[in-house]
């Protein structure tokens, strides 16, 4: 069976071997002492070509027709590990292969793959793109798979609010979790109240679609516990506390959250690993009317913990803390949480860098060593309990604001820690979900992030 696909596109990936263009990866080293391709590098030389990182040269047949392509790595290949993604663009169509490069198959073509992606659901069609073999030594089921994961946070993300409501983020849901027979259940609107989510119903009620619970379960009983708990803030305002309009420009991202723990479930479902997985995604839109929520209201969670409202455009780790509440009483072995959070994450480690935060030293350092293993930047971050005072309120137990604007990221870690009491670890990770430069493997727009490094980890503690 094949990965699921939101939106379906041809695969980057062809099977033609023995009748591709030949692609020649190579470093400035490569040029310099002559060690490729007599008749490449003849042209290469002849082109003045240098092989700086990314550069691209199309070479010659014998007859004049295209004959295969130089690609440069630059002096230091690993210094940018996905590089390929480039060729995805940079190629004319057709079929080709890497002939030579000094890098792992598995990176060269994860990289193409990644960098092949493109948004086109508003757009015509452009024309037809290059498709890369597989190398034979690298793991293509999982390639795909991981891929599908990553396009499905993306397709989500980059999809406008009027087309990726609370209703239609339901649908994508249901339809990931039909794919892999998953069981889902929904709690929506009025609903919430009776069956004690009265956060999610707060923030999300003024919008015109109700707020709802997603929950999906999958795998077999008695196998590891693991828990996805996703931020999905299908559009956010800032509700009555609006932003000024530069600020809700990308705010479709936010619920970039669910869109990853989406894509990571797609890749643990795919690969069918051992564990007793639940993925819970509060959905809402922040919207502003007659009953929106206000600042100064005092609320009750689901865990009993007071909250009193001192920005509505604090609301994300609002309905988290239902969800984190919910998914705790189960007592998992693991639950991560992923929220498009603060803005002082990226103040502290800018959009790239996903800081996460546990006080479990062990999955501290397994994440570690997963991100750097495949490549999937995040950073630790502390849970300063010396911030924790900061969170109170003087007429509730929490205020969902914190004054002063410091250590933004920590507080709001530390707000969620407080719903997490039962579980034998939680990670929390405050990620952006976009990529505002275009990179080698990413154009501008909704990204998955940390999710290889989560499916790497989750595969070794499954077994």
């Amino acid at each position: 069976m094949a990965p699921y696909q939101f939106i379906e596109r041809p695969s980057p990936f062809n099977t033609s071997n023995g009748k591709t263009l030949p692609i020649f990866a190579v470093t400035p080293a490569h040029i310099e002492t002559g060690s490729i391709d007599p008749i490449a590098l003849d042209w290469a030389k002849k082109a003045g070509f240098k092989a700086e990182s990314g550069a691209v040269l199309l070479i010659p047949s014998a007859d004049g027709h295209l004959g295969g392509a130089l690609f440069g790595l630059g002096a230091n290949p690993s210094d940018a590990p996905f590089l390929t993604g480039k060729l995805a663009r940079a190629l004319p169509a057709g079929k080709w292969h890497i002939e030579t490069a000094p890098l792992t198959a598995n990176r060269l073509a994860l990289g193409y793959g990644l960098g092949s992606y493109r948004f086109e659901r508003y757009k015509a069609a452009k024309a037809e793109a290059p498709t890369l073999l597989i190398p034979a030594d690298a793991d293509a089921t999982d390639i795909k798979r991981q891929l599908a994961g990553v396009f499905l946070a993306r397709d989500l993300i980059n999809t406008p609010t009027n087309d990726m409501g609370p209703e239609a983020l339901e649908a994508a849901f249901r339809a990931l979790a039909g794919h892999y027979k998953a069981d889902v259940s929904v709690i929506s609107g009025e609903a919430l109240l009776a069956q004690n989510f009265p956060l999610v119903h707060t923030v999300g009620r003024a919008s015109a679609e109700a707020p709802r619970l997603l929950e999906m379960r999958w795998g077999k009983k008695g196998h590891r516990k693991v828990t996805l708990v996703g931020k999905g803030v299908c559009f956010d305002t800032g509700g009555l506390d609006i932003k000024p309009a530069a600020s809700m420009l990308l705010m479709k991202k936010d619920m970039g959250g669910a869109a990853n723990v989406m894509g990571l479930a797609l890749m643990i479902m795919d690969a069918k690993l051992k564990v007793d997985l639940r993925v819970i995604v509060p959905v809402v839109e922040n919207s502003v009317s007659g009953n929106a929520f206000r600042p100064g209201d005092i609320y009750r969670s689901r865990k009993g913990l007071t909250v009193q409202i001192d920005n509505t455009d604090a609301e994300g780790r609002l309905i988290l803390a239902d969800a984190l509440a919910y998914a705790d009483e189960e007592k998992p072995d693991l639950i991560i949480d992923m929220a498009t959070l603060t803005g002082a994450a990226r103040v502290a480690l800018g959009p790239d860098l996903p800081p996460f935060f546990t006080d479990d030293e062990e999955l501290a350092h397994d994440l570690a060593e997963a991100s750097l293993g495949v490549d999937d930047p995040i950073w630790r971050m502390p849970l300063y309990m010396g911030y924790d005072k900061d969170i109170s309120a003087r007429i509730a137990d929490l205020t969902n604001a914190p004054s002063g604007g410091m250590a933004g990221s920590i507080t709001a870690a530390l707000f969620l820690k407080r719903f997490v009491t039962n579980a034998k670890s939680w990670v929390h990770l405050d990620i952006f979900g976009w990529a505002q430069s275009e990179r080698p493997h990413s154009l501008v727009g909704g990204e998955a992030q940390a999710i290889r490094a989560l499916y790497h980890h989750i595969g070794r503690i499954a077994g």
